[in-house]
This record gives C-alpha cells, structure tokens and sequence, in this order.
C-alpha cells in the first residue's frame, strides 16, 4: 500500500488524511493513529466471520424490507470478494483497541461500503447500510463464535483425527514390544511399548470428544442483541434470520442465542474454549515429553524410540539429532496455556452489559488453535508417522530391572522380594540370577514369574 499519497476522508469527528489507495476511510484510519500498539492485525480468520456477517445481514435486510435490492446485492458482492482473499491489507488495526472491537467493526464496513460503491455508483454509506440493525457490541461476540467454531472444524478436528490415527498405526505395531514401566522417574513394572501409546491416543480422543461437545455452546449467536441485548434499531425478526443466513452460508447450524443480555454481557463461551484448548495443549505437552524422554541418548540415555532425523542438532557437535519437533511443540504448547490465562482476565472484562476485552479473547482463541493445529499437523507427519522401537534395549532394560522382583512378593513375600532386590542392587546381579544363585524358586516357576508377557494385562 503506498504511503506518500494521501485523499480527505470524513466522518462524524470531522476530517482525516487516509491513505489514497485505502478502501477503509476515516473511522479505520483514527484507530490505526491512536492503537500503535503491538504491530499485530486479527488473523483473516475472524475478518471473515464480520464480512460473513455483513454479508447475511445485507441479505436479511432485504428480505424484511429494509434494504433495496440493488444496494444489498452490491454490499453481497462486496463481500464476496473481500471474501476471496484479495483484500487482506486493507484491514490493519491493532488488536489492542477499543475493549468492544468496535474499530475493526467499523474497518470492515468502511471496506464493503467502498468496494460495494466502486459497483454501485451511489451512496452506499457504513453505517446507514453495512451497519444496519447490528452493533459492534452483538457483532464482535457472533464474530468470535463464527471464527472459533469454523477453525475448530476445519483445523483443530483435521488436524487432532490425522494424529489420533498416526498414534493408533503405531499402537498396533509396537504390540509386541515389551518395555519397563517408570514412576517418579525410577525403574517400575513392565509394560507394552503398544499399552503406552494408548494412553496417549486415549487422551487425544477425550480432547476431540470435548471440542464436538463445546459446539451447542458457540452455535449461540449474539447478533439481534445491538448495543446491550434489548435489540434496539433493529427488526424483531433480525436476530433469527440472520443466524439463519450464516447457517446456509457456513454449512453450520447456528441459532440466535435464547438470551441476549448474557451472550453480550459475558464470554463464558470463549473462557470454556480457552480451557479446551489449554488441555490440549497440556496432553500434547506430556505427549512430546514422553517421547522426548524415551528417545534420549540415544546410547547414554533411554533410548527406547528412535526418532526420525529432520534437521541436524548441533552448530558444533556434528552427528547429533535433538527431538527438534518435540520441542516446538512444547513451545507451542506453553503458549497456549499462556493465551489461556489472557483469556480468562478478558472474561473478567465483563462489566455491566458488555465485555470490554473483546478483541484480546478473540486473538489469542484464534492464536492457541492456528498453533495447536499446525503443531499437531508437523507433530504427525515429521515425529509420530516415523518413530520405531529398539527393541533390544527395552527387552535389555526388562532383563536388569530390580522392578522384576515385584512378581516374586506374592510367593515368597514383599519383605523377602525387597531383600533380593537390594542384593542385586549391592551386587550388579539381575533379580534372575540372584534367585537362582540362592536357589530360591524352581527354575520352571522363575522363568514363568520373570516372564515380562505375563507381567503386562491386555488393555
């Protein structure tokens, strides 16, 4: 966008100097001089789900009679095109402003009020047209749902059903490989290599069934409400048909919410999401430590798994491989459960009949899931589709573990298992020789006991 050239723009304040080739005016151009404040613009994602607004109530409008044809046909083509793509630039305001997002409001409706002028060579105007029957304060909360609901759709769900499914192919080829247990870091009981990669598919699954279960929650939509719930300046009708139209626009079945006051007063919607998606992130986090802690060394450490190598470790050892991608997605991970805990101060923002941190819930929800799914998505395909078992190791590791003696307290007792524990301990014997060497247990029955199969239950 060029920024020498200027053009006048004017609104109820007076007069201001946009840039000439902007499509917003003067309302956009005030926020982007008073909020410098952190470089960061809203994701596309939540532009679009204002535009789809725009666009269904250009439509509803119409059909109750309040809008001509000719202008609601151009704000939809407007739409339509900024829709498309093409005009992302044009939307620059930070997302520290106004605590209603009513800049980015306006910045939306200046846009489609151009653009749809360019086509309709008349006086289409922001607020008159583009802005009828809405408000920022029923639009940024409908805005928020629509964003949130459709990037759980189509990114997180993708993205959490394509590494559940990684996890399960791997569950099923490590069903032969048996390994040590640990607890508190130390040494415990067998396990199957398959029986640990369950859990972790298990935890995933109960995180996919908790987002399908949140959707009731966002299908609720603001929009009818205006400025505090009463629905004042706009038709009675409105707020029923416009969830509608975004329905049939979105391929979601969204409802007017059964209670205004609450749905703009409150964002108890946007802090549940926000607890969804810091659990997950709390579940791919135990996930990738796991992983990271069983593929260590990989000859001084555990070095269960192997992983695969993606780039090289070290600037100056070379040969080294780091479980890079475990680590981006702890990362990733920390920050969601940072953006957590800015979402939850943005509910406290809810004073009287309007939250007033809007915006801020909005970034940081889009923020948590654009991570999470693209950490999932390089999580999969560049870790969990490659990893393989040694399983020599974990079948040695079995072999010299003192946790083998466990077996042995229900027949000779647990006083008497710990006594032969700490003597291969003392003496760097495994827990098979120090019974044979005492002749303790017949040999049929020892190799029965110390047997790993019969140490692990089917899951």
């Amino acid at each position: 966008m060029k920024k020498n050239k200027n053009r006048i723009e004017t609104d109820s304040m007076g007069s201001v100097e946009v840039p000439e080739d902007a499509l917003y005016g003067a309302q956009t151009q005030r926020a982007v001089e008073n909020f410098p404040i952190s470089n960061i613009p809203f994701t596309i994602d939540f532009i679009n789900a204002i535009i789809i607004i725009k666009r269904s109530a250009a439509i509803v409008n119409h059909k109750l009679g309040l809008l001509d044809k000719d202008i609601s046909d151009a704000i939809i083509a407007a739409s339509d095109k900024v829709l498309n793509g093409v005009y992302n630039e044009h939307f620059p305001i930070d997302i520290f402003q106004t605590g209603s997002g009513t800049s980015t409001n306006m910045n939306v409706n200046e846009v489609i009020a151009k653009l749809a002028n360019n086509q309709f060579n008349g006086d289409i105007h922001p607020n008159d047209h583009i802005n009828m029957g809405q408000s920022s304060n029923d639009t940024i909360p409908t805005a928020i749902n629509i964003s949130v609901l459709l990037m759980i759709q189509k990114k997180i769900l993708p993205a959490l059903n394509n590494l559940i499914d990684s996890i399960d192919k791997k569950e099923k080829e490590f069903n032969n490989v048996i390994k040590l247990g640990r607890t508190h870091l130390q040494d415990a009981t067998p396990i199957g290599l398959h029986q640990e990669f369950s859990g972790y598919k298990e935890l995933l699954v109960k995180s996919r069934d908790r987002f399908n279960n949140v959707h009731p929650t966002l299908q609720r939509l603001a929009q009818g409400g205006t400025a505090v719930g009463t629905g004042i300046n706009t038709h009675m009708d409105f707020g029923n048909k416009i969830a509608s139209e975004i329905s049939k626009y979105t391929g979601i079945d969204f409802i007017e919410s059964p209670n205004h006051f609450e749905a703009q007063s409150a964002q108890d919607s946007s802090v549940e999401v926000s607890s969804l998606l810091k659990g997950l992130a709390i579940s791919l986090s135990k996930i990738a430590n796991d992983i990271r802690w069983l593929a260590s060394g990989p000859r001084s450490g555990l070095g269960e798994l192997n992983l695969p190598a993606v780039q090289p470790g070290s600037s100056i050892m070379p040969g080294k491989v780091n479980p890079v991608i475990c680590e981006s997605v702890l990362q990733a991970s920390a920050q969601v459960i940072a953006n957590d805990l800015a979402v939850t101060l943005g509910g406290l923002g809810s004073i009287l009949e309007l939250n007033l941190m809007l915006p801020l819930i909005a970034h940081n929800l889009l923020y948590s899931i654009s991570i999470l799914s693209n950490s999932m998505i390089i999580f999969k395909e560049k870790l969990m589709d490659g990893i393989t078992a040694n399983k020599l190791k974990c079948e040695n590791y079995i072999e010299g573990s003192l946790a083998m003696c466990t077996s042995l307290a229900p027949i000779i007792g647990y006083d008497a298992a710990a006594a032969i524990a700490y003597e291969a301990f003392k003496t760097g014997k495994t827990i098979r020789e120090v019974i044979i060497e005492k002749n303790l247990i017949d040999k049929k029955i020892i190799d029965k006991v110390l047997d790993p199969k019969n140490m692990i239950k089917p899951k």
